[in-house]
């Protein structure tokens, strides 16, 4: 470890030097002196920022965007409550159909009233072959949704969905604006209009996002009139940006968010989450295609180190998908590292150790390559722990980084230091991971993993609607994850953000994935308010 802070604290000092130039000349909010100089503007630093704003193509699907609503949303207790319907669904016919009624009054920001077509194509968008969201096997259960009038909608399941409530936090869209557009190549993509607390004033790509308070805004008007999310893909120069006043937050990693313990004007906020850091191990690669690399490298792995060192304590080892506190994980399938059984394991699949170490079978290495976005340093340093362990064991990883346009092509063969991890019911975060109709379809299934069994559970998952069952059939699946895994999983990170205090009313929810955009403390943003 010792080398690797070294080479870090070294590019961090080059970035902070190239930062400091930045933040004199180009702060995202409009100056350095103008970042914090009022309560009612706030300028966040994030690492990524979205391909696109619409919902048809699963922007926000989680929910908590500032520019859209969904039927219902989640409070800081994660609890479903109204969003656009004025009230929760009314479940009937063993719980295959459910009925929204629409809150009155509502507008979307251009004026126009919505209206229950606007869910129902909304739904049907997303659910079309010919629209390109990455997300639609998560409405899988729709057979049917109609409007009831100007005010209702009703959902009819192909089966019963227990989780199919929490589904309804898809943000709905405008019928009369996006339904007179293509889908997939439209302009509401970078020019959205919603019912949210937000609107979309200007955007910068690769730069910054700016958004404006929409007046007319169903919940009230927000205190905060102007939000800016920077997006500065590296971490240290983030934090930097910070440190010099040119961010009110940022998302950092634990190392970098450890620096502002002692500065009086910031607050650390944690939020625990279901985001899991793994390495995919295709099955299209012959070294890592073979089941037993895979069970050695779960085997050689250390989590608890990764915990300890990289992420300063602020997460939690994963022994699969899902986290330890979850209601739904496997008791009894957490496991200490064992590098004397993978190497036993390798030794009986006929992968010999070499004069060097590394092991081959057939005349074939044990090894492969592992890519990791590029800047992103939680996933570096874990990357390079993942390399040091597999090879203890024999096993030669090569770690590159990469943006993701080099990354993507690659995913097929390659390995790559991942995240993934979704809110709500074990359902959402699954089904896509592992599921085999959807091996090698962008983003879901990166590893191609194909496992009758586990197929058969996700099934279980999702069409019973009894808790006993679909614990039971979790609980197979994380079982057959260890006997059979398609991804080395890591570690549970706990999401971190360093803001100026000079705010009251934030909070943290249990976060999926996804951090920063639209999670985070800035999740309720349109509830703050200044401090006397």
């Amino acid at each position: 470890m010792t080398t690797r802070r070294a080479r870090r604290t070294t590019r961090a000092a080059l970035a902070a030097a190239l930062a400091g130039a930045l933040a004199a000349c180009s702060a995202p909010g409009g100056g350095a002196a103008d970042a914090g100089a009022s309560a009612d503007s706030v300028v966040i630093g994030v690492a990524t920022e979205p391909d696109t704003l619409n919902p048809l193509l699963g922007y926000g699907k989680d929910g908590n965007s500032k520019i859209f609503d969904g039927l219902l949303a989640r409070g800081a207790d994660m609890r479903l409550k109204p969003a656009l319907a004025k009230a929760l669904p009314r479940i009937t016919d063993g719980g295959r159909t459910y009925t929204y009624t629409l809150r009155d009054g509502v507008t979307f920001s251009d004026g126009e009233p919505l209206t229950a077509d606007d869910v129902v194509y909304t739904y049907k968008t997303v659910l079309d072959d010919r629209t390109n969201n990455p997300a639609k096997s998560e409405l899988d259960a729709i057979e049917d949704v109609r409007a009831r009038g100007e005010h209702q909608v009703v959902f009819r399941l192909k089966y019963p969905y227990a989780a199919f409530a929490a589904r309804t936090v898809l943000p709905i869209v405008p019928e009369h604006i996006a339904g007179r557009q293509n889908p997939n190549t439209g302009s509401f993509s970078t020019e959205p209009v919603g019912t949210g607390p937000y609107v979309l004033a200007g955007w910068s790509k690769g730069e910054k996002l700016t958004f404006k308070a929409n007046p007319h805004y169903w919940g009230g008007e927000p205190e905060v009139k102007k939000l800016t999310v920077a997006i500065i893909a590296d971490d240290d120069v983030r934090a930097t940006r910070l440190r010099s006043g040119d961010l009110d937050g940022a998302v950092l990693p634990p190392n970098l968010a450890a620096g502002f313990r002692d500065d009086d004007g910031k607050k650390t906020y944690e939020a625990t989450s279901y985001d899991v850091r793994v390495v995919t191990l295709p099955t299209a690669n012959e070294v890592t295609g073979d089941r037993a690399i895979r069970r050695a490298l779960d085997l050689a792995v250390d989590r608890e180190a990764m915990v300890e060192k990289i992420l300063d304590g602020a997460g939690r080892p994963a022994y699969g998908p899902l986290p330890l506190d979850d209601p739904f994980y496997a008791k009894g399938i957490d496991r200490p590292r064992d590098l004397e059984r993978a190497k036993k394991i390798l030794d009986r699949a006929g992968w010999k150790a070499g004069k060097d170490g590394i092991r081959a079978k057939d005349g074939r290495r044990a090894a492969f390559t592992l890519y990791y976005p590029a800047g992103d340093k939680v996933r570096q340093d874990h990357a390079l722990a993942y390399a040091s362990d597999a090879k203890q064991a024999g096993i030669d990883v090569t770690v590159e980084s990469a943006g993701w346009e080099v990354i993507e092509p690659r995913m097929k063969h390659d390995a790559v230091l991942a995240g993934f991890g979704s809110t709500g019911d074990p359902d959402f975060g699954l089904y896509t991971m592992l599921h085999s109709s959807l091996a090698g379809d962008g983003f879901n299934n990166m590893a191609r993993y194909d496992n009758p069994a586990v197929d058969k559970a996700l099934e279980t998952g999702r069409r019973s609607q009894d808790r006993a069952d679909r614990k039971a059939a979790y609980d197979t699946l994380q079982r057959e994850l260890v006997k059979d895994p398609g991804y080395t999983f890591l570690t549970h990170i706990d999401h971190l953000y360093v803001l100026a205090d000079r705010w009251r009313d934030l909070t943290t929810q249990v976060e999926p994935h996804e951090h920063g955009f639209a999670s985070g403390p800035w999740w309720n943003i349109e509830d703050w308010r200044p401090k006397k």
